[in-house]
Protein backbone atom coordinates (compact mmCIF):
# COMPACT_ATOMS: atom_id res chain seq x y z
CA UNK A 1 0.00 0.00 0.00
CA UNK A 2 1.54 3.27 -1.00
CA UNK A 3 1.51 6.43 1.04
CA UNK A 4 -0.91 8.20 -0.23
CA UNK A 5 -3.67 5.04 -0.10
CA UNK A 6 -2.49 4.56 3.54
CA UNK A 7 -3.35 8.51 4.57
CA UNK A 8 -6.74 8.19 2.63
CA UNK A 9 -7.96 4.65 4.81
CA UNK A 10 -6.47 6.66 8.28
CA UNK A 11 -8.60 9.58 6.63
CA UNK A 12 -11.50 7.52 5.76
CA UNK A 13 -11.48 5.35 8.93
CA UNK A 14 -10.54 7.86 11.75
CA UNK A 15 -12.70 8.11 15.27
CA UNK A 16 -14.47 4.84 14.02
CA UNK A 17 -15.48 2.43 16.48
CA UNK A 18 -15.76 -1.63 16.61
CA UNK A 19 -19.01 -0.57 18.06
CA UNK A 20 -20.69 1.55 15.58
CA UNK A 21 -23.40 -0.10 12.95
CA UNK A 22 -22.58 -0.12 9.43
CA UNK A 23 -24.46 2.89 9.37
CA UNK A 24 -22.86 5.12 11.46
CA UNK A 25 -19.35 3.67 10.10
CA UNK A 26 -20.63 4.56 6.97
CA UNK A 27 -21.62 7.95 7.88
CA UNK A 28 -18.31 8.70 9.81
CA UNK A 29 -16.00 7.54 6.41
CA UNK A 30 -18.17 9.97 4.16
CA UNK A 31 -17.96 12.61 6.36
CA UNK A 32 -14.23 12.11 7.12
CA UNK A 33 -13.42 11.70 3.52
CA UNK A 34 -15.33 15.02 2.46
CA UNK A 35 -13.37 17.16 5.33
CA UNK A 36 -9.88 15.52 2.71
CA UNK A 37 -11.48 16.46 0.03
CA UNK A 38 -12.77 20.20 0.35
CA UNK A 39 -9.17 20.97 2.07
CA UNK A 40 -7.28 19.72 -0.37
CA UNK A 41 -9.74 21.34 -3.03
CA UNK A 42 -9.75 24.73 -1.41
CA UNK A 43 -5.87 25.18 -1.47
CA UNK A 44 -5.83 23.79 -5.20
CA UNK A 45 -8.63 26.56 -6.11
CA UNK A 46 -7.03 29.31 -4.53
CA UNK A 47 -3.51 28.49 -6.49
CA UNK A 48 -5.18 28.28 -9.79
CA UNK A 49 -7.14 31.69 -9.21
CA UNK A 50 -3.55 33.19 -8.48
CA UNK A 51 -1.56 31.75 -11.20
CA UNK A 52 -4.57 33.07 -14.00
CA UNK A 53 -4.01 36.62 -12.13
CA UNK A 54 -6.27 37.46 -9.58
CA UNK A 55 -4.67 37.90 -6.02
CA UNK A 56 -7.71 36.48 -3.49
CA UNK A 57 -6.56 36.61 0.04
CA UNK A 58 -5.46 33.36 1.60
CA UNK A 59 -7.29 34.28 5.21
CA UNK A 60 -10.90 32.55 4.10
CA UNK A 61 -9.41 29.10 2.36
CA UNK A 62 -6.62 28.75 5.11
CA UNK A 63 -9.33 29.70 7.70
CA UNK A 64 -11.82 26.69 6.59
CA UNK A 65 -9.30 24.14 6.20
CA UNK A 66 -8.06 25.15 10.34
CA UNK A 67 -11.86 24.84 11.15
CA UNK A 68 -12.35 21.61 9.02
CA UNK A 69 -9.27 19.73 10.53
CA UNK A 70 -9.77 21.59 14.18
CA UNK A 71 -13.03 20.37 14.36
CA UNK A 72 -11.81 16.70 13.56
CA UNK A 73 -9.06 16.63 16.05
CA UNK A 74 -11.46 17.74 18.62
CA UNK A 75 -14.04 15.18 17.26
CA UNK A 76 -11.24 12.49 17.70
CA UNK A 77 -10.56 13.66 21.48
CA UNK A 78 -14.55 14.11 21.89
CA UNK A 79 -15.95 11.31 19.98
CA UNK A 80 -19.37 13.16 19.55
CA UNK A 81 -20.12 13.05 16.44
CA UNK A 82 -23.13 14.95 16.48
CA UNK A 83 -21.63 18.00 17.11
CA UNK A 84 -18.79 17.22 14.50
CA UNK A 85 -21.09 16.55 12.22
CA UNK A 86 -23.16 19.72 12.67
CA UNK A 87 -20.25 21.83 12.56
CA UNK A 88 -18.66 20.53 9.37
CA UNK A 89 -21.71 20.90 7.47
CA UNK A 90 -22.24 24.39 8.43
CA UNK A 91 -18.78 25.09 7.44
CA UNK A 92 -19.59 23.23 4.20
CA UNK A 93 -22.82 25.38 3.68
CA UNK A 94 -21.86 29.03 5.03
CA UNK A 95 -17.79 29.33 3.86
CA UNK A 96 -18.70 29.01 -0.19
CA UNK A 97 -21.48 32.15 -0.08
CA UNK A 98 -19.51 34.17 2.39
CA UNK A 99 -16.49 33.17 -0.26
CA UNK A 100 -18.86 34.76 -3.06
CA UNK A 101 -19.79 37.60 -1.20
CA UNK A 102 -16.25 38.54 -0.57
CA UNK A 103 -15.23 38.35 -4.08
CA UNK A 104 -18.35 40.33 -5.52
CA UNK A 105 -21.21 38.74 -7.16
CA UNK A 106 -22.57 35.21 -8.81
CA UNK A 107 -20.72 36.28 -11.71
CA UNK A 108 -17.29 37.82 -10.59
CA UNK A 109 -17.09 34.73 -8.31
CA UNK A 110 -17.41 31.87 -11.22
CA UNK A 111 -20.63 30.40 -9.08
CA UNK A 112 -18.68 29.12 -6.52
CA UNK A 113 -21.82 29.48 -3.91
CA UNK A 114 -22.36 25.70 -5.86
CA UNK A 115 -19.69 24.47 -3.56
CA UNK A 116 -22.75 25.04 -0.57
CA UNK A 117 -24.07 22.36 -2.49
CA UNK A 118 -22.16 19.61 -0.89
CA UNK A 119 -23.94 20.68 2.56
CA UNK A 120 -27.53 19.14 1.98
CA UNK A 121 -25.80 16.18 -0.79
CA UNK A 122 -23.58 15.95 2.83
CA UNK A 123 -26.82 15.83 5.07
CA UNK A 124 -28.22 13.32 2.82
CA UNK A 125 -25.17 10.66 3.11
CA UNK A 126 -23.60 11.33 6.84
CA UNK A 127 -27.25 11.60 8.54
CA UNK A 128 -29.92 10.42 6.22
CA UNK A 129 -32.83 11.75 4.08
CA UNK A 130 -35.23 11.96 6.59
CA UNK A 131 -33.44 14.92 8.29
CA UNK A 132 -31.45 16.64 5.24
CA UNK A 133 -34.74 18.54 4.41
CA UNK A 134 -32.95 21.70 6.89
CA UNK A 135 -30.18 21.40 5.15
CA UNK A 136 -31.65 21.91 1.98
CA UNK A 137 -33.69 24.24 2.36
CA UNK A 138 -30.62 26.57 3.95
CA UNK A 139 -28.56 26.28 0.40
CA UNK A 140 -31.69 27.20 -1.13
CA UNK A 141 -32.63 30.08 0.71
CA UNK A 142 -29.31 31.27 0.78
CA UNK A 143 -28.67 30.70 -3.05
CA UNK A 144 -31.94 33.18 -3.41
CA UNK A 145 -30.93 35.55 -0.90
CA UNK A 146 -27.26 35.84 -2.41
CA UNK A 147 -29.37 36.38 -5.68
CA UNK A 148 -31.69 38.67 -4.89
CA UNK A 149 -28.35 40.99 -3.58
CA UNK A 150 -26.85 40.64 -7.00
CA UNK A 151 -29.91 42.05 -8.48
CA UNK A 152 -30.16 44.85 -5.97
CA UNK A 153 -26.40 45.71 -5.34
CA UNK A 154 -25.54 45.18 -8.97
CA UNK A 155 -23.41 48.39 -9.19
CA UNK A 156 -22.52 48.58 -6.03
CA UNK A 157 -18.38 49.14 -5.52
CA UNK A 158 -18.50 46.53 -3.06
CA UNK A 159 -19.00 43.83 -6.21
CA UNK A 160 -16.90 45.06 -8.12
CA UNK A 161 -13.82 45.08 -5.58
CA UNK A 162 -11.83 42.00 -7.68
CA UNK A 163 -11.66 42.47 -11.36
CA UNK A 164 -12.02 39.35 -12.84
CA UNK A 165 -11.61 38.79 -16.18
CA UNK A 166 -14.27 37.29 -18.54
CA UNK A 167 -11.97 34.15 -19.81
CA UNK A 168 -10.69 33.68 -16.09
CA UNK A 169 -14.70 34.28 -14.59
CA UNK A 170 -16.00 31.57 -17.60
CA UNK A 171 -13.15 29.09 -16.44
CA UNK A 172 -13.72 29.14 -12.95
CA UNK A 173 -17.55 28.37 -13.41
CA UNK A 174 -16.18 25.52 -15.40
CA UNK A 175 -13.83 24.74 -12.77
CA UNK A 176 -16.25 24.75 -9.89
CA UNK A 177 -18.81 22.50 -11.81
CA UNK A 178 -16.28 20.25 -12.85
CA UNK A 179 -15.15 20.14 -8.94
CA UNK A 180 -18.30 20.00 -7.15
CA UNK A 181 -19.33 17.58 -9.44
CA UNK A 182 -16.32 15.06 -8.73
CA UNK A 183 -16.46 15.42 -5.37
CA UNK A 184 -20.39 14.38 -5.23
CA UNK A 185 -19.77 11.89 -7.79
CA UNK A 186 -16.54 10.37 -5.45
CA UNK A 187 -18.98 10.39 -2.43
CA UNK A 188 -21.43 8.41 -4.38
CA UNK A 189 -19.43 6.23 -5.62
CA UNK A 190 -18.00 5.60 -2.36
CA UNK A 191 -20.97 5.52 -0.06
CA UNK A 192 -22.17 2.71 -3.01
CA UNK A 193 -19.05 0.71 -2.75
CA UNK A 194 -19.00 0.59 1.52
CA UNK A 195 -22.45 -0.29 1.04
CA UNK A 196 -21.58 -3.17 -1.09
CA UNK A 197 -19.05 -3.80 1.65
CA UNK A 198 -21.14 -3.93 4.22
CA UNK A 199 -23.69 -6.14 2.41
CA UNK A 200 -20.74 -8.92 1.37
CA UNK A 201 -19.88 -8.92 5.25
CA UNK A 202 -23.31 -9.41 5.93
CA UNK A 203 -24.18 -12.27 3.81
CA UNK A 204 -20.69 -13.51 4.69
CA UNK A 205 -21.73 -13.68 8.50
CA UNK A 206 -25.42 -14.69 7.59
CA UNK A 207 -23.30 -17.99 5.80
CA UNK A 208 -21.48 -18.47 8.69
CA UNK A 209 -24.33 -18.62 10.83
CA UNK A 210 -26.02 -20.90 8.47
CA UNK A 211 -23.03 -23.10 9.09
CA UNK A 212 -23.34 -23.13 12.29
CA UNK A 213 -26.89 -23.54 12.90
CA UNK A 214 -26.45 -26.63 10.32
CA UNK A 215 -23.76 -27.77 12.70
CA UNK A 216 -25.58 -27.40 15.81
CA UNK A 217 -29.05 -29.05 14.05
CA UNK A 218 -26.13 -32.07 12.87
CA UNK A 219 -25.20 -32.33 16.61
CA UNK A 220 -28.49 -32.49 17.99
CA UNK A 221 -29.74 -34.75 15.67
CA UNK A 222 -27.01 -37.47 16.86
CA UNK A 223 -28.54 -37.01 20.35
CA UNK A 224 -32.05 -36.90 19.70
CA UNK A 225 -34.29 -38.18 17.00
CA UNK A 226 -35.34 -36.01 14.28
CA UNK A 227 -38.84 -35.05 15.55
CA UNK A 228 -38.13 -35.17 18.90
CA UNK A 229 -35.04 -32.66 17.86
CA UNK A 230 -37.83 -30.62 15.91
CA UNK A 231 -40.07 -30.64 19.01
CA UNK A 232 -37.67 -29.38 21.41
CA UNK A 233 -36.55 -26.49 18.96
CA UNK A 234 -40.09 -24.75 18.58
CA UNK A 235 -41.28 -25.62 22.36
CA UNK A 236 -40.34 -25.20 25.85
CA UNK A 237 -42.40 -28.01 27.27
CA UNK A 238 -41.13 -31.36 28.59
CA UNK A 239 -40.98 -34.44 26.38
CA UNK A 240 -42.48 -37.29 27.35
CA UNK A 241 -44.77 -39.70 24.73
CA UNK A 242 -46.34 -43.26 25.42
CA UNK A 243 -45.55 -45.86 23.42
CA UNK A 244 -47.83 -49.08 23.31
CA UNK A 245 -45.01 -51.72 22.02
CA UNK A 246 -42.08 -51.01 21.09
CA UNK A 247 -38.98 -53.88 20.74
CA UNK A 248 -35.46 -52.86 22.58
CA UNK A 249 -32.30 -54.29 22.31
CA UNK A 250 -29.40 -53.88 24.66
CA UNK A 251 -26.18 -55.38 23.33
CA UNK A 252 -23.52 -55.98 26.05
CA UNK A 253 -19.80 -56.94 25.63
CA UNK A 254 -18.81 -60.05 26.96
CA UNK A 255 -15.84 -60.12 29.81
CA UNK A 256 -15.04 -56.08 28.41
CA UNK A 257 -13.63 -55.09 31.87
CA UNK A 258 -11.11 -58.11 31.63
CA UNK A 259 -10.02 -56.87 28.33
CA UNK A 260 -9.71 -53.16 28.96
CA UNK A 261 -7.51 -53.94 32.06
CA UNK A 262 -4.61 -54.90 29.67
CA UNK A 263 -5.04 -51.39 27.40
CA UNK A 264 -4.31 -48.10 27.75
CA UNK A 265 -7.69 -45.46 28.15
CA UNK A 266 -6.72 -44.27 24.13
CA UNK A 267 -6.95 -47.89 23.21
CA UNK A 268 -9.94 -48.79 25.11
CA UNK A 269 -11.43 -45.88 23.27
CA UNK A 270 -10.26 -46.86 19.55
CA UNK A 271 -11.80 -50.19 20.13
CA UNK A 272 -15.32 -48.95 21.29
CA UNK A 273 -15.48 -46.47 18.93
CA UNK A 274 -14.86 -48.67 16.37
CA UNK A 275 -17.53 -51.60 17.06
CA UNK A 276 -20.38 -48.69 18.15
CA UNK A 277 -19.44 -46.84 14.97
CA UNK A 278 -20.52 -50.03 13.08
CA UNK A 279 -23.50 -50.60 15.16
CA UNK A 280 -24.68 -47.02 14.50
CA UNK A 281 -24.28 -47.85 10.60
CA UNK A 282 -26.32 -50.93 10.75
CA UNK A 283 -29.14 -48.96 13.36
CA UNK A 284 -29.28 -46.20 10.62
CA UNK A 285 -29.58 -49.16 7.72
CA UNK A 286 -32.28 -50.84 9.58
CA UNK A 287 -34.28 -47.59 10.70
CA UNK A 288 -33.81 -47.83 13.97
CA UNK A 289 -33.27 -45.89 16.72
CA UNK A 290 -30.43 -45.65 18.71
CA UNK A 291 -30.81 -44.62 22.40
CA UNK A 292 -27.73 -44.45 23.82
CA UNK A 293 -24.38 -46.14 25.16
CA UNK A 294 -23.80 -47.22 28.84
CA UNK A 295 -19.89 -48.38 29.44
CA UNK A 296 -19.79 -51.12 27.14
CA UNK A 297 -23.26 -51.70 26.28
CA UNK A 298 -25.52 -50.35 23.43
CA UNK A 299 -29.00 -49.59 23.23
CA UNK A 300 -31.28 -49.43 20.30
CA UNK A 301 -35.16 -49.37 19.61
CA UNK A 302 -37.72 -49.90 17.36
CA UNK A 303 -41.03 -48.77 17.48
CA UNK A 304 -40.45 -45.31 18.06
CA UNK A 305 -41.63 -43.61 14.80
CA UNK A 306 -45.03 -45.12 15.00
CA UNK A 307 -45.20 -45.91 11.29
CA UNK A 308 -46.60 -49.24 12.00
CA UNK A 309 -45.74 -52.72 10.89
CA UNK A 310 -43.48 -55.31 12.89
CA UNK A 311 -40.63 -53.15 15.03
CA UNK A 312 -39.54 -56.19 16.45
CA UNK A 313 -38.54 -57.72 12.77
CA UNK A 314 -35.80 -55.27 11.86
CA UNK A 315 -34.70 -55.28 15.66
CA UNK A 316 -33.43 -59.12 14.93
CA UNK A 317 -31.68 -58.94 11.93
CA UNK A 318 -29.89 -55.94 13.18
CA UNK A 319 -28.74 -58.00 16.04
CA UNK A 320 -27.86 -60.92 14.00
CA UNK A 321 -25.77 -58.93 11.72
CA UNK A 322 -24.09 -57.22 14.96
CA UNK A 323 -23.26 -60.84 15.76
CA UNK A 324 -22.48 -61.69 12.29
CA UNK A 325 -20.05 -58.83 11.90
CA UNK A 326 -18.25 -59.64 15.87
CA UNK A 327 -17.39 -63.42 14.05
CA UNK A 328 -16.48 -62.47 10.69
CA UNK A 329 -14.69 -58.96 10.50
CA UNK A 330 -12.07 -58.59 12.94
CA UNK A 331 -10.37 -55.70 11.38
CA UNK A 332 -13.39 -53.72 13.94
CA UNK A 333 -13.16 -56.77 16.52
CA UNK A 334 -9.49 -57.08 16.67
CA UNK A 335 -9.58 -58.79 20.31
CA UNK A 336 -12.01 -61.29 19.59
CA UNK A 337 -14.71 -60.14 21.32
CA UNK A 338 -18.37 -61.64 21.90
CA UNK A 339 -21.53 -60.23 22.51
CA UNK A 340 -24.77 -60.86 24.90
CA UNK A 341 -28.22 -59.18 23.39
CA UNK A 342 -31.27 -59.42 24.66
CA UNK A 343 -34.56 -58.48 23.34
CA UNK A 344 -37.87 -56.98 24.83
CA UNK A 345 -40.94 -56.00 23.44
CA UNK A 346 -43.93 -54.00 25.52
CA UNK A 347 -45.27 -50.65 26.02
CA UNK A 348 -42.42 -48.10 27.57
CA UNK A 349 -42.11 -44.17 28.33
CA UNK A 350 -39.61 -42.42 26.01
CA UNK A 351 -38.88 -38.21 26.54
CA UNK A 352 -36.27 -36.16 27.27
CA UNK A 353 -34.46 -35.76 30.79
CA UNK A 354 -32.88 -32.67 32.00
CA UNK A 355 -32.34 -28.81 30.64
CA UNK A 356 -28.05 -29.68 30.21
CA UNK A 357 -26.21 -32.32 28.65
CA UNK A 358 -30.30 -33.82 27.52
CA UNK A 359 -30.46 -36.99 26.33
CA UNK A 360 -33.67 -39.04 25.07
CA UNK A 361 -34.27 -42.29 26.99
CA UNK A 362 -36.83 -45.12 27.28
CA UNK A 363 -38.41 -45.84 30.46
CA UNK A 364 -40.93 -49.04 31.68
CA UNK A 365 -40.93 -52.56 32.33
CA UNK A 366 -40.04 -53.58 28.82
CA UNK A 367 -36.62 -51.98 29.36
CA UNK A 368 -36.22 -53.92 32.22
CA UNK A 369 -36.98 -57.24 30.62
CA UNK A 370 -34.37 -56.42 27.88
CA UNK A 371 -31.57 -55.25 30.03
CA UNK A 372 -32.72 -58.77 32.86
CA UNK A 373 -32.46 -60.96 29.47
CA UNK A 374 -28.87 -59.39 28.18
CA UNK A 375 -27.52 -60.25 31.82
CA UNK A 376 -28.37 -63.63 31.71
CA UNK A 377 -27.73 -64.24 28.08
CA UNK A 378 -25.60 -66.60 26.44
CA UNK A 379 -22.23 -65.17 24.53
CA UNK A 380 -23.21 -65.10 21.04
CA UNK A 381 -26.50 -65.55 21.26
CA UNK A 382 -29.69 -63.53 20.57
CA UNK A 383 -32.40 -63.98 23.87
CA UNK A 384 -35.59 -62.57 23.75
CA UNK A 385 -38.89 -62.58 25.73
CA UNK A 386 -42.48 -64.27 24.89
CA UNK A 387 -43.57 -61.12 23.64
CA UNK A 388 -40.76 -60.72 21.53
CA UNK A 389 -41.32 -64.32 20.27
CA UNK A 390 -44.36 -64.16 19.44
CA UNK A 391 -43.68 -61.21 16.94
CA UNK A 392 -41.06 -62.71 15.76
CA UNK A 393 -41.68 -66.50 15.37
CA UNK A 394 -43.46 -66.87 11.92
CA UNK A 395 -40.11 -65.52 10.30
CA UNK A 396 -37.15 -66.68 12.70
CA UNK A 397 -36.08 -69.85 13.71
CA UNK A 398 -35.33 -70.04 17.44
CA UNK A 399 -33.77 -72.76 19.48
CA UNK A 400 -35.67 -74.61 22.04
CA UNK A 401 -37.35 -71.56 25.27
CA UNK A 402 -35.36 -71.86 28.41
CA UNK A 403 -36.80 -70.52 31.67
CA UNK A 404 -34.22 -68.04 33.18
CA UNK A 405 -34.44 -66.39 36.65
CA UNK A 406 -34.39 -62.76 36.28
CA UNK A 407 -33.61 -60.53 38.73
CA UNK A 408 -36.57 -58.45 40.43
CA UNK A 409 -38.50 -60.56 37.48
CA UNK A 410 -38.26 -64.29 38.86
CA UNK A 411 -38.55 -67.36 36.59
CA UNK A 412 -39.27 -65.95 33.18
CA UNK A 413 -38.90 -67.80 29.97
CA UNK A 414 -36.49 -66.60 26.97
CA UNK A 415 -36.19 -68.06 23.58
CA UNK A 416 -32.42 -68.09 21.69
CA UNK A 417 -33.11 -66.34 17.98
CA UNK A 418 -31.16 -68.20 15.13
CA UNK A 419 -31.86 -66.45 12.21
CA UNK A 420 -34.42 -65.97 9.67
CA UNK A 421 -36.16 -68.91 8.47
CA UNK A 422 -34.77 -70.10 4.93
CA UNK A 423 -31.83 -68.38 5.34
CA UNK A 424 -28.37 -69.48 6.14
CA UNK A 425 -27.07 -69.29 9.78
CA UNK A 426 -23.86 -70.12 9.45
Amino acid sequence: MTAGQTFVSRLRNAGISDADSDELRLQKSLLFFATGLICLASVVWLLIYWQLGPRFSSNLPFALQLLLVGNLLVYLKTLDFHVFRLIQLSLFLFTPFVAQWSIGSFITASGISLWALLAPIGAVLFIGPRDSGAWFFAYVFLTVLSGGFDYYLADSPSLTHYKVPPQTAAFFFALNFAAVSTIVYLLLRYSDAEKHRAQQRLQEAHRLLQVEQERSERLLLNILPGPIAERLKNSDQTIADGFAEVSVMFADIVNFTRVAEGLTPQQVFAMLNKIFSCFDGLAEQYGLEKIKTIGDAYMVAAGLDEHGGNPAESLADMALEMCRLLHHDFSINEMRLELRIGIGTGPVVAGVVGKKKFIYDLWGDTVNIASRVTSEGIPGVVQVDERTYQRLHQCFDFREPLTLHLKGKGNMVVHRLIGRRGASNA
